[in-house]
């Protein structure tokens, strides 16, 4: 099963910390993880999920593959720029934000638009968004929901 994770391209410490353990938790249960293939929260989520024996996919804006941060698995270089933010939205089950700004925002949208249920960590506090206060809380959410990697 597939899970979108999505935040900014630049994050504190304490966020690309939350990351990194979520992206591992993902890889724990069997989940494989969807991001934007680049830096900040989508390399922190995908080192963590790596480094647990996960798979990583990363939509990336531009046409190099090459462009991936060194922890994603499979690369899908795109060519259409921010509009990958859909992309990474519809592919997940379900969709973790954490932080993120304007990008972020908009792949929020998207999931909800499309009827994907959204998890936030310290992002944007809209309608229909989860909050969960740490990668632990999200985790322990997607229990909650019954996604693991049986479906």
């Amino acid at each position: 099963m597939l899970i979108s994770v999505i935040g900014g391209n630049r994050a504190s410490p304490k966020i690309l910390a939350q990351a990194e353990e979520l992206g591992r938790g993902l890889a724990e249960r069997g989940l494989t993880v969807v991001c934007g293939g680049l830096g900040g929260v989508m390399e922190a989520v995908c080192r963590g999920a790596k480094a647990a024996g996960g798979t990583t996919v990363g939509i990336l804006p531009g046409n190099r593959a090459s462009a991936a941060n060194p922890h994603v698995t499979i690369p899908i270089p795109t060519g259409i720029g921010l509009a990958r933010n859909a992309i990474v939205a519809l592919a997940g089950e379900v969709v973790i934000a954490l932080d993120g700004k304007y990008g972020t925002l908009s792949e929020i949208a998207y999931a909800l638009n499309f009827g994907k249920p959204v998890i936030g960590i310290e992002t944007w506090g809209i309608e229909g968004v989860r909050s969960a206060a740490d990668a632990a809380e999200a985790l322990k959410v997607l229990g909650e929901w019954g996604v693991d990697s049986r479906e």
